[in-house]
């Protein structure tokens, strides 16, 4: 594939504009009726499996996690996150765009996401109805580890 195929097929799919890579084991957290769905299918076909639930017993490489005002405290589901996957691998963060039912406020995202010890490196819209919030653990943590 060319360098302009690489780059256009980054703006049309939304999980290779996100980073999703082939091969890689997806853990999906937090799955409901009023996920994007298009967004998901976009990633199965990038890493060209089906994504894992929140039952897979190994370590994924990145995790999906879907949350809502109302699912419970947002620092919890984090910290859970992160112990699904190796240091330094993302956690995508879904929450619903602002004006939409479940809608989380970003000094919320931010604020837990530093109490479970990770980081915002970007933030886009991973669709229609929701926006997506790039968490890693800073390099700075991995290294006094």
């Amino acid at each position: 594939m060319s360098a302009t195929a690489d780059h256009a097929e980054e703006r049309t799919n939304p999980a290779a504009r996100l980073g999703f890579q082939p091969e890689q084991v997806v853990q999906e957290i937090g799955f409901d009726d009023d996920v994007d769905q298009e967004l998901r299918e976009a990633i199965e076909e990038t890493i060209g499996s089906q994504l894992v639930d929140e039952e897979y017993d190994d370590v994924a490489d990145v995790v999906v996690l879907w949350f809502r005002e109302d699912d419970g405290d947002l620092t919890d589901a984090l910290v859970d996150a992160t112990t699904l996957i190796d240091e330094g691998s993302p956690v995508w963060l879904m929450t619903p765009k602002t004006g939409r039912t479940g809608y989380v406020e970003p000094s919320d995202i931010n604020e837990a996401a530093q109490t479970a010890g990770l980081s915002q490196t970007k933030s886009v819209a991973a669709g229609k109805d929701w926006s997506g919030s790039r968490l890693v653990t800073p390099k700075a943590a991995v290294k006094k580890r």
